[in-house]
């Protein structure tokens, strides 16, 4: 009897790049493997849903005021059916069609209990953050590796491994770096393998992708709560990604077309950074919405910007 894997996929509003994942996960060449595609939905008002009922997916819901990306996957891993639980960003697509099957080796012949594959860049991604990947996702495999960095933008675990530990509830977000620093700490083993990439696309505002360092920044705390970044050190980091960013866009022969970019990402990127490490208190309601949903901050924004003009314009 084959073993089970089981894709889970949070969505929200996904169906820019949904279609094209489920094909991608669809063609995926496995004969050692039953597939299934569950869905944890928190409220998608586009065609998300109608995508994933075409594709045959299983669908379970999570409400909008009660998400956290760790609550959001244990909902998502206990209505799965799957030996190994698989985590793909709704905005990910599988770069090769033996993704599944590496991303989930090290678990079958017990290398690991957690495996995280490549990252890459497509589409909108911005110069700087396909610089990041280049450093985080290299081009060899390290199985096992030392230490428990990890990604769930593309992640597999054992279901064993996930019923001991779970995903933190509490955490704004690297919920995959706190279960796997557990494990490790336990003595178990997480994997990279750059034999299963995926083409991560990001479509932030500036103003998203402060927040995303900013909410990533502040769950650190909790990971490693000895870890500081002073005002010294935002300025620091800062400039040296600048300066390392210059240099590459020389070599790629880019500079005059990536300069304003590589300014305006690694601000955002160390300034959110800055911010999230100096948050002590209790994530409110109001914060974690904030983190959680910046594209609604946004648009919330932008709503009462346009209401106060049309105020000020009824009032000439």
């Amino acid at each position: 009897m084959r073993k089970i894997a089981s894709v889970v996929i949070r969505t929200l509003n996904e169906e820019r790049y949904l279609e094209e994942l489920l094909q991608s996960i669809r063609a995926q060449e496995t004969e050692k493997y039953e597939v299934e595609v569950v869905i944890v939905d928190s409220g998608s008002t586009d065609r998300t849903l109608e995508i994933a009922n075409k594709y045959q997916c299983r669908i379970t819901h999570i409400k909008k005021q009660e998400f956290t990306f760790g609550r959001s996957l244990n909902i998502g891993c206990e209505f799965a059916r799957g030996d190994f639980l698989l985590f793909v960003s709704g905005h990910c697509i599988p770069a090769s069609v033996s993704w599944l099957e590496n991303l989930i080796s090290p678990l079958d012949e017990g290398v690991a209990d957690y495996s995280y594959g490549m990252q890459v860049a497509r589409d909108t991604t911005k110069f700087s953050e396909n610089e990041l990947f280049s450093k985080f996702y290299p081009t060899y495999s390290k199985s096992p590796q030392n230490g428990y960095f990890c990604n769930n933008a593309n992640a597999a675990v054992t279901r064993e491994a996930w019923e001991k530990y779970k995903f933190n509830e509490e955490l704004t977000g690297l919920e995959d770096m706190y279960l796997a620093k557990q494990l490790v700490e336990q003595g178990g083993r997480v994997s990279y393998m750059s034999d299963a990439p995926v083409y991560h696309i990001h479509d932030e505002s500036w103003g998203q992708l402060r927040i995303r360092y900013e909410r990533e920044a502040y769950a650190l705390q909790r990971i490693e709560p000895g870890v500081h970044f002073h005002l010294s050190d935002f300025f620091r980091f800062f400039w040296a990604g600048v300066f390392q960013d210059m240099a590459s866009a020389i070599d790629k022969k880019c500079l005059f077309q990536e300069l304003g970019s590589i300014f305006l990402f690694r601000l955002m990127q160390y300034w959110g950074t800055y911010k999230g490490n100096h948050q002590h208190r209790k994530a409110s309601q109001e914060m974690k919405f904030r983190y959680f949903y910046p594209k609604d901050v946004e648009s919330k924004h932008y709503e009462q910007k346009k209401d106060s003009r049309l105020v000020a314009h009824e009032g000439k």
